[in-house]
């Protein structure tokens, strides 16, 4: 299934494809729920196999930016943008985007861990079923999905067990190997180890470094140390607003920002 229409498919066969080491790049987003303007102007390049860490206060924009990634937002009927998020030559908000495709293929994980209430080789080869996937590469997905996920050795013998038998991390590394069962390109992680324990993160952060070898990922983090040991670029927001766009070892170590440098350092009032 293509994340766009079989015009624009036609119209996009003969451009020429660009070699870029960014896979997403953003132009004067804004995003507003009604009245108040959640996301103000926000420019920036996400690269490929990296991982962007967004960080910055509650309510600052950075969820919100995120969740419009995927389109997400469309689920929230006083949300609305303008701008572009542009991917392999695509407006991602424009209307000729296959929304169902679109998520397919940038997938996301949430705050909390959510499987579904049936077995853990039901959550998994749940959306194969809904995205007509032959039934004879569903064995094969699943074993390569929990491998990438750190989570086969553990589950290969319960794969018929509910889901919610699982620890809390173990339910979340559930979550993101059912999102790589898709075979995503990019993967959008909010907040996904907020609720877990140390050792449970630890695992968590592991196999976010692992992933970054195959997949994009942008991540939304409270956790700023966490920011620092995952992540190659990091982006500060304020107020809707991206104040700071930098290397995450720069941005750390001697950011640009006074802005940047209070919040950091916990001077940020």
């Amino acid at each position: 299934m293509s994340i766009v229409t079989a015009e624009r498919q036609e119209m996009a066969s003969g451009e020429s494809a660009v070699d870029t080491n960014q896979i997403l790049t953003v132009k004067d987003l804004n995003i507003y729920y009604g009245k108040n303007h959640a996301v103000q102007h926000l420019n920036l390049d996400i690269d490929k196999q990296a991982v962007t860490a967004l960080i910055g206060p509650s309510g600052c924009g950075k969820s919100t930016f995120l969740r419009s990634i995927n389109r997400m937002n469309d689920l929230i009927p006083i949300s609305h943008n303008t701008g572009e998020i542009e991917y392999q030559g695509l407006n991602l908000l424009s209307k000729e985007v296959n929304v169902v495709a679109l998520r397919k293929e940038i997938g996301m994980v949430f705050q909390r861990p959510n499987p579904f209430p049936k077995s853990i080789q039901e959550n998994l080869t749940h959306g194969l079923r809904f995205h007509n996937v032959p039934r004879k590469e569903w064995k094969e997905r699943v074993e390569d999905s929990l491998k990438k996920a750190a989570l086969w050795d553990e589950v290969k013998d319960r794969l018929k067990e509910s889901a919610l038998s699982l620890s809390g991390g173990q339910q979340q590394r559930l979550c993101i190997a059912r999102t790589l069962m898709m075979k995503p390109n990019v993967l959008l992680l909010d907040e996904p180890a907020s609720a877990l324990d140390p050792i449970a993160t630890a695992k968590i952060e592991e196999l976010i470094l692992e992933l970054k070898k195959d997949y994009t990922i942008v991540i939304v983090t409270h956790n700023m140390q966490q920011a620092s040991r995952i992540s190659d670029k990091t982006a500060f927001f304020f107020n809707g607003k991206l104040i700071e766009y930098n290397r995450t070892d720069k941005l750390f170590s001697n950011p640009d920002e006074k802005q940047t440098e209070d919040y950091i350092s916990g001077r940020f009032g």
